[in-house]
């Protein structure tokens, strides 16, 4: 029972670890659900949030989403749940056009040393000119990381960063500009000059 403690600990510390070496910018791939097979294409727009587009085929009807997803860690950056609003248009087989908005509550999994994104997730719609008014669906997606984030390169020598320098600078200015200025209480103070 012991071991068993200790090695789950070794593996959710890897993966904490872990989580801080990868990020990725852009990832493409397929959406599989029970009824419909899609395309999915997802852009990092900031450090938690992402684009997601998907456009999807089914028997009587085909589709194109945007959503946007709020991210939050579960274990590190590599295993995370999602959160996600966005909208749908699409076209029904006999009834034609049809739009409505969507809402996507998911996990997703960074492969470890590969390309690849895991994701599962439910995607409750409300459609508008459509048959069913209300669909509740839930998917598996698979996802090629296009475009890996940057990673900030560290230096070994820690004097002299042009950045931190001029940081320093600029704060020093601040200060001899913040003790230049008048300020209420001077007016009681004594001039010498006069």
């Amino acid at each position: 029972m012991m071991k068993r403690l200790l090695l789950l600990m070794i593996f959710v510390c890897g993966l904490s670890m872990a989580a801080q070496a990868q990020k990725y910018r852009t990832a493409a791939g397929v959406r599989l659900e029970s009824d419909r097979f899609g395309v999915s294409l997802q852009q990092k727009l900031h450090e938690r949030g992402t684009l997601e587009g998907i456009v999807q085929v089914g028997s009587r009807e085909y589709s194109g989403t945007v959503l946007y997803e709020w991210h939050r860690p579960i274990l590190g950056k590599r295993f995370n749940y999602y959160l996600g609003a966005g909208g749908h248009i699409g076209n029904l087989k006999d009834s034609g056009v049809f739009t409505g908005v969507d809402a996507i509550l998911g996990v997703e999994y960074k492969v470890n040393g590969l390309p690849f994104l895991l994701s599962a997730d439910v995607k409750p719609a409300v459609h508008i000119n459509h048959d069913d008014w209300v669909h509740l669906s839930s998917g598996v997606s698979i996802r090629y990381v296009i475009v890996k984030e940057k990673k900030e390169k560290k230096k070994l020598w820690p004097f002299g960063r042009k950045a931190d320098d001029d940081d320093r600078r600029r704060k020093n200015r601040e200060q001899e500009q913040q003790q230049q200025q008048p300020r209420i209480l001077d007016i009681f103070k004594k001039k010498d000059n006069q």
